[in-house]
């Protein structure tokens, strides 16, 4: 039995965005291995027959110290378990676990990059950081395969010499399309929904100036944010300013919902003014399947869910004018909101379910395991 080792950051973020494909490679015969920040999921991760080891890692920190310690640990467990493959997801497990694998002789690597992140938005003063990271990935990649989710980053890939032949476009982490459905809704509530972890760079401040905007002339329409604060993140918004906001009236502010294939239905449209560098946004896709119509920004990763006039709107990155544009002409229209969340929902189901991007992946593995025999 081949065995499998996925690194991951946060076992959170291995819940929401890879439990599925680790409970589907085990079906397929892998043994499966978990190697994450052990937190609250561990147990829910264990509950699917998945083996769960702790790692203590910092998903923000390149504190040169830090980083020989993490990649001292993931050594030991690489030279301890031996994996058949190992699967880096997002850029510090990459960076970590690349040089982890090339230490410990392991040479099927799939390197996952779920957008480039923090290091590479604009104006940021980590930039030597990021072309540092940029010449390493070659390395780091090696003989094994790189998963993009866009076609953005795929061509940056490509530009960092990386051959196209390793380079495999797997369009997001897929979402579940009998559990996100659309259901329908109350005609006269209209709500915006913007949902994810409340960082700057998400477009937060974009999103309450254009609900500012709307709400000075349309008084029947609510603005809600959902999601928590991540404090590890430079960006992450403050109590203060989130306090504002709220008491401004400006927007609502619901907290951490686990149970989002309930809250999207019954949303009126979906918005995510992103400029963190996605890879494809899997909130977008499961708003898509919920038959929601999106506006979002002409960014890499946001663009590869949402086409512009088809299923939603594309606005400029930073430019709350548009973004309240596009969200006013989707509330003045009630058949365009209805065509726009229908062609999500079809795209989703076609192109972005989790039964799509498993077979893909699951086919990257078995490349790797060809390759060496």
């Amino acid at each position: 039995m081949s065995k499998i080792a996925f690194l991951v950051t946060e076992d959170w973020y291995f819940v929401s965005h890879r439990m599925r494909l680790g409970i589907e490679a085990r079906k397929a015969g892998y043994e499966v291995v978990v190697i994450t920040r052990c937190r609250e999921h561990t147990k829910q991760i264990e509950s699917t027959g998945l083996r769960v080891l702790s790692l203590g890692i910092n998903r923000r920190s390149l504190n040169p110290l830090v980083l020989m310690r993490e990649i001292l640990q993931v050594i030991r467990i690489y030279l301890s378990e031996r994996p058949d493959i190992v699967h880096h997801v997002a850029l510090k497990p990459v960076l970590v676990g690349g040089i982890a694998a090339r230490v410990a002789g392991i040479r099927n690597v799939v390197s996952a990059f779920a957008g480039m992140g923090f290091l590479f938005t604009s104006n940021r003063r980590n930039s030597v950081l990021a072309g540092a990271l940029k010449g390493l990935i070659p390395w780091l990649v090696g003989n094994g395969s790189a998963i993009v989710q866009n076609s953005e980053d795929a061509d940056f890939l490509a530009s960092c010499r990386i051959s196209k032949k390793k380079i495999r476009l797997v369009r997001g982490a897929g979402v579940n399309i009998e559990k996100y459905r659309p259901k329908e809704k109350n005609r006269n509530d209209l709500l915006v929904i913007m949902a994810s972890r409340l960082i700057l760079d998400k477009g937060l401040v974009e999103f309450v100036n254009a609900a500012r905007i709307i709400k000075e002339s349309r008084r029947r329409v609510r603005f809600a944010l959902i999601g928590k604060q991540d404090p590890d993140n430079p960006s992450s918004v403050s109590n203060t300013l989130l306090r504002a906001w709220v008491e401004e009236g400006v927007v609502e502010a619901w907290g951490y919902c686990a149970s989002m294939h309930e809250i999207l239905p019954v949303a009126s449209i979906f918005c995510l003014p992103s400029y963190y560098r996605e890879g494809i946004p899997k909130v977008l896709l499961e708003a898509m399947a919920c038959g929601l119509p999106c506006v979002t920004t002409d960014s890499p990763g946001c663009r590869d869910a949402v086409r512009h006039q088809d299923n939603g709107l594309l606005v400029p990155i930073k430019d709350y004018s548009a973004l309240a544009i596009a969200i006013r002409r989707l509330l003045d229209d009630e058949n365009l909101r209805k065509n726009m969340g229908r062609r999500g929902r079809e795209r989703a189901v076609m192109e972005f379910s989790e039964h799509v991007v498993i077979t893909q992946t699951l086919g990257v593995y078995g490349e790797l395991l060809a390759g060496r025999s």
